[in-house]
C-alpha cells in the first residue's frame, strides 16, 4: 500500500491504540501533573511568604494572582506560535521557561523579584496547556480522542494534591524557597523526555512540509507496528480535507473569529471565563472558610487537600462519560452539579461549620468541578481546524485565566457584603451561565474525527 495517497488524518485515524499511545499521553500528563504542583503550590506557601515579607492581604493577593497573569500572556502568545512555527518546539520551550522560572522562584529575596519569576513561571504554564491539548488531539484517534484528553487533566487534581502533601511534610524542613527548588528538577527531565515526542504530522501536513510528515507518521506507524507485535495495520479510509491558504502571523487569530467558527469561539470563550471565575473564586476561599470555622492553619491545609481528592473520581468519570454520552451533556452537567455543590458548601457555615457537612459538600463540589475541567480541556481543540486549533485552544485559555485573576479579586469584594454564603452562591451562579452558553450554543463533537468537524471541506 503506498500511504503517502493518502492524507495524515487518514492515516492516523486508522491506528488502533497501543503502547507507543500511551507513551505520548504519559509523557503531555506528566508535564501537566508537575504544572499543576508548581501552580497549586502557592496556596500553601502563601502564608509562609506573607509572614516573612511581611505583606498586606492586598499584597499577598497580587503575589497568588501574578502567575494567572503570566498565563494569560503565555496562552495568548503561544497558540499562535504553535499555529505558524510548530506544536513541538513551542512544547519545549515552555518547559525550559517553566523549569528556569520555577528556579529563580527559589532565588527571590523580595516580593518584587518573586512576583515577576511567578509571572514567568505563569508565561511557561500558559504556553504549555493549549498546546498540550492540541497535539493530543492530533496524535490520538477519534474514538479514544475525549477519553485520554480528559484523563490528562485528571494529573491537575493529583498536582494539587501532590503540591498539598509536599508542602505538608517540607515546608517545616526546608522552607518555601527550597520547596520552589524542588519543583524546578522535574522540568529537566520532562524536557528530556518531550525529545520523544513527534511533531503533529497534520500541523506539517497543513503547512505544506508533505515530506517531514511522510517521515514522521512512517516512525509512527513503525513503533505502533512494533508495540502491536509487529501486527499489519489496517488501511487507511477516505475522510474530509480541509483548504487552508497560506497566511500571516495573524491569519489562524482572524480563522476563529470567521463567520466559519464565530459562535463557536464565542461559545468557548464564555464558557471558559465563567467556569474559572466561578472555579477560582471559590477554590481561593475553600482554606479560609475552614480556618473562619474554627480549625487551624494546618489543619485546613490537611481538610483542603481531603476535598481535592473528590476531584479523583470526578475526572475519571468525566473521561468514561464523554465518550459515552458527548462532550455538551458531560459539559453541562459537571457545571450545574459543581453550582450545586458549591451553593452548599457556602451555606454550610449557616450549621456551625459542621466537619462532615463542610466534607461531604466540599469532595462533591471538587468532583463535579474536576469533572468540568475535563471536558473543557477535551472539548476545546475539537472545535477548530488544525491551521488555528493552538490559537484557538489557547486564546479559550487566555480569556478564562481572566477570569482566574477577577475571581479571587471578585470575591474578596462580595465576601464583606454577603459573607461565605453570598460567595459561594456567586460561584453558583457563574457555573449556571457557563452551563447555559454550552446549552444554547455549543455543538456535539463526539466519535468525530477533526477533520469531520471543520466546516470548510473538499472532497479528495
Amino acid at each position: 500500500m503506498d500511504t503517502q495517497r493518502f492524507s495524515a488524518a487518514e492515516r492516523l485515524e486508522r491506528l488502533p491504540l497501543s503502547g507507543y499511545h500511551r507513551i505520548i499521553f504519559i509523557i503531555i500528563a506528566l508535564a501537566f501533573f508537575f504544572d499543576s504542583m508548581d501552580l497549586a503550590m502557592m496556596t500553601f506557601l502563601l502564608g509562609s511568604i506573607k509572614a516573612e515579607f511581611g505583606l498586606s492581604s492586598a499584597e499577598a493577593g497580587l503575589l497568588a494572582s501574578s502567575s494567572f497573569f503570566g498565563m494569560v500572556l503565555g496562552a495568548s502568545l503561544s497558540g499562535m506560535l504553535a499555529d505558524r512555527f510548530g506544536r513541538k518546539p513551542v512544547f519545549q520551550w515552555s518547559i525550559v521557561l517553566w523549569g528556569v522560572a520555577s528556579y529563580l522562584c527559589s532565588t527571590a529575596q523580595t516580593v518584587e523579584t518573586l512576583t515577576l519569576f511567578r509571572i514567568l513561571l505563569g508565561i511557561g504554564m500558559g504556553m504549555e496547556f493549549p498546546i498540550a491539548q492540541s497535539m493530543l488531539s492530533e496524535l490520538i484517534p477519534a474514538q479514544r480522542r475525549g477519553r485520554y484528553i480528559a484523563l490528562m487533566d485528571g494529573f491537575w487534581p493529583l498536582g494539587f494534591v501532590a503540591a498539598g502533601v509536599l508542602s505538608y511534610f517540607l515546608l517545616p524542613l526546608i522552607g518555601w524557597r527550597d520547596i520552589f527548588l524542588v519543583l524546578a528538577v522535574p522540568a529537566v527531565f520532562v524536557l528530556v523526555i518531550r525529545f520523544f515526542i513527534p511533531e503533529s504530522p497534520r500541523w506539517l501536513e497543513q503547512a505544506g512540509r508533505e515530506t517531514d510528515a511522510d517521515q514522521v507518521l512512517n516512525g509512527i506507524e513503525q513503533r505502533v507496528r512494533a508495540s502491536l507485535g509487529g501486527a499489519t495495520l489496517p488501511e487507511p479510509v477516505r475522510l474530509p480535507r480541509t483548504v487552508t491558504p497560506p497566511g500571516n502571523f495573524f491569519s489562524a487569530l482572524q480563522q476563529i473569529w470567521s463567520p466559519q467558527y464565530r459562535q463557536r469561539t464565542t461559545m468557548i470563550w464564555s464558557l471558559w471565563f465563567f467556569a474559572l471565575l466561578g472555579f477560582y473564586g471559590l477554590t481561593s476561599w475553600l482554606s479560609a472558610l475552614l480556618q473562619q470555622s474554627g480549625f487551624a492553619v494546618t489543619q485546613s491545609v490537611y481538610y483542603t487537600v481531603l476535598i481535592s481528592l473528590g476531584g479523583i473520581p470526578g475526572f475519571l468519570m468525566a473521561a468514561w462519560l464523554v465518550e459515552r454520552w458527548g462532550r455538551k451533556p458531560v459539559c453541562i452537567v459537571t457545571l450545574l452539579g459543581g453550582g450545586v455543590m458549591a451553593f452548599l458548601y457556602g451555606q454550610s457555615a449557616v450549621f456551625g461549620g459542621n466537619v462532615a457537612l463542610l466534607i461531604g459538600t466540599g469532595l462533591l463540589m471538587q468532583f463535579f468541578l474536576f469533572g468540568m475541567w475535563a471536558v473543557l480541556y477535551t472539548y476545546t481543540p475539537e472545535l477548530y481546524p488544525t491551521s488555528a486549533r493552538a490559537t484557538g485552544s489557547g486564546f479559550a485559555s487566555a480569556i478564562g485565566r481572566v477570569g482566574s485573576l477577577l475571581g479571587p479579586l471578585v470575591t474578596g469584594l462580595v465576601f464583606p457584603i454577603t459573607g461565605q454564603g453570598g460567595v459561594f452562591a456567586l460561584g453558583a451562579a457563574c457555573f449556571a451561565v457557563a452551563a447555559g452558553v454550552v446549552w444554547l450554543f455549543g455543538m456535539e463533537t463526539r466519535g468525530k474525527t477533526l477533520e469531520e468537524l471543520t466546516e470548510t471541506e473538499v472532497t479528495g
